[in-house]
């Protein structure tokens, strides 16, 4: 125990020696970092001190600048100033000029108005003065013309009243021949522009309705997988193309046409079911009387379908309501009708379109026109056994089922075979003539046509002083040669009259045909 009393006390006393030396280490340590502070300190208020002072010279540098800046813009200011200012007076200057200008030449006019008022006043004094002068010599004149009447009433034995009437009975004389001859040149220049203005409204209608023509013939041909086809239509001594010919009205020409057997008639409706029926047959390949009778009229509902169809695509393409259902039927049968070659639903349906076009034009209810046109030929979609003209057939067709007069009117007069009293039916009358006389519209057989050209030459060569007659033109116009020793000039309008009267009278043609006389004179002498 005793020996462990030193041991304690010599380890406090060490404890507090250790305790002593470390504050004083620590002592003189952080007076050594305050020290190094207070001389860092020393060192930054140094440099601030420096920098406040480059901070300052580098304000009063700036200063300078903006200072020779700003005198620089008010100089370039003023100079801009001083230069406005000098615009403005030239300006101003100009201004007072033309001012100036206007100034002088307003005192000219105003001494010119004044000088031409000076001489207005002067000529008005004039014209009064000529004006009491004429008075005066108006009632000298008004004396001597009463003094003048009566020495006349006594010379010529009439009394002034006789004379006047005399004198109105001259004068009407003259008028009435002026207004004659007036008349005369006033019809010829509405001729002229009624004929230009028709030119214009048919080529605008001819323009707006360019339809193309197909011409048709009267024959169909079949063609025949072989040859062997031939002999199976013929049949057993030949009842198959009997029975054929018997059911459907056509006739089958069977020849050295290689793989084809032509149908030969003038039923368009016939030949057609005559062809469906023979391209059915030989499709099947079983061809005896029985089959014949089925396809055949089988056949015949294809085109009485057809037909009703036909008919009511061309009603709504023209576009006219409330036609008769057999009417329409009627039309869809002219699919399979022809004049000249021209399909004639085709035409009827061109005439309806050119019909209305014109109609518009002229100011004509457009839709009545084409209902016309549509309507004008409706006769020749009747069977041939059926007796009268179309023109007939179709007048009392339209009655039947209800038309209106003016279109029966328009039927009635499209030939000329009454006079057309409305201008529906001259309307339908010119889109018919259209229709059929484009080049290509129509066509006739070379026998016929030839016939046709022949008999137009023959009946120009007819007349007295005609030399020789050519048609031309595929017989649209006929020149003929007159003798120069026998027509005069006024004497061949008459002849081209009587020929184009004869013409008329004889032939059938479609469109018109014109007559062209030419007269030559030769004088012919000799040196000797």
């Amino acid at each position: 125990m005793e020996k462990i009393i030193p041991i304690i006390i010599a380890a406090a006393v060490s404890l507090v020696v250790g305790i002593v030396i470390g504050v004083i280490v620590r002592r003189v340590v952080a007076e050594g970092k305050i020290g190094s502070a207070e001389k860092e300190a020393a060192r930054i208020i140094e440099k601030g001190k420096s920098d406040a002072e480059a901070i300052q010279l580098a304000a009063d540098n700036v200063r300078k600048e903006a200072d020779a800046r700003k005198k620089e813009a008010l100089v370039e200011a003023k100079e801009e100033i001083f230069q406005l200012k000098n615009e403005a007076d030239r300006e101003i200057k100009e201004r007072r000029k033309e001012i100036s200008a206007a100034e002088r030449r307003i005192t000219q006019k105003e001494e010119t108005l004044d000088k031409k008022n000076e001489a207005l006043e002067r000529k008005n004094e004039t014209l009064d003065r000529k004006i009491k002068e004429n008075e005066l010599e108006k009632e000298k004149i008004a004396e001597l013309i009463v003094a003048q009447n009566k020495k006349l009433e006594e010379v010529a034995g009439y009394s002034a009243e006789q004379a006047k009437a005399e004198l109105i009975s001259r004068i009407e004389a003259e008028i009435k021949d002026e207004l004659a001859q007036k008349m005369i040149d006033l019809e010829a220049q509405f001729k002229d522009e009624a004929d230009k203005k028709a030119r214009n409204i048919i080529s605008l209608a001819i323009q707006r309705c360019a339809a193309d023509h197909v011409s048709e013939a009267t024959i169909s041909v079949v063609p025949l997988p072989n040859e062997e086809m031939k002999g199976r239509i013929i049949g057993r001594e030949g009842r198959n193309i009997q029975k054929i010919e018997t059911l459907t009205g056509v006739e089958l020409i069977i020849d050295d046409t290689p793989e084809a057997i032509t149908l030969s008639g003038f039923d368009p409706v016939r030949r057609e079911i005559a062809r469906l029926s023979l391209e059915k047959l030989i499709s099947d390949g079983r061809i005896h009387p029985a089959r014949i009778e089925e396809m055949v009229e089988k056949s015949r509902k294809e085109v009485e379908a057809s037909v009703k169809q036909a008919g009511e695509k061309a009603v709504l393409e023209v576009g006219v309501h409330g036609i008769n259902p057999e009417l329409v039927r009627l039309l869809g049968r002219m699919r399979y009708r022809t004049s000249y070659g021209q399909n004639a639903l085709q035409h009827s349906v061109e005439v309806a379109f050119l019909s209305g076009i014109i109609a518009d034009e002229l100011g004509v209810d457009s839709t009545l026109a084409r209902r016309a046109g549509l309507l004008h030929d409706i006769g020749k979609a009747f069977p041939h056994d059926v007796e009268g003209s179309h023109v007939q057939i179709g007048v009392e067709a339209a009655r039947k089922y209800k038309e209106s007069k003016e279109v029966i009117h328009a039927i009635e007069a499209h030939h000329n075979d009454v006079d057309p009293q409305t201008v529906i039916a001259i309307i339908v009358q010119a889109a018919d003539a259209i229709s059929a006389a484009r080049p290509g519209a129509r066509r006739e057989d070379l026998e016929n046509y030839i016939k046709r050209l022949r008999k137009l030459e023959e009946i120009a060569t007819e007349f007295a002083g005609v030399d020789k007659a050519y048609a031309i033109q595929a017989g649209r116009e006929i020149r003929v040669m007159v003798k120069p020793e026998e027509v005069t000039d006024q004497g061949m309008a008459l002849i081209a009259h009587d020929i184009a009267q004869k013409i008329q009278s004889e032939v059938k043609y479609p469109g018109q045909i014109k007559i062209n006389l030419i007269r030559e004179s030769r004088a012919v002498d000799y040196a000797k």
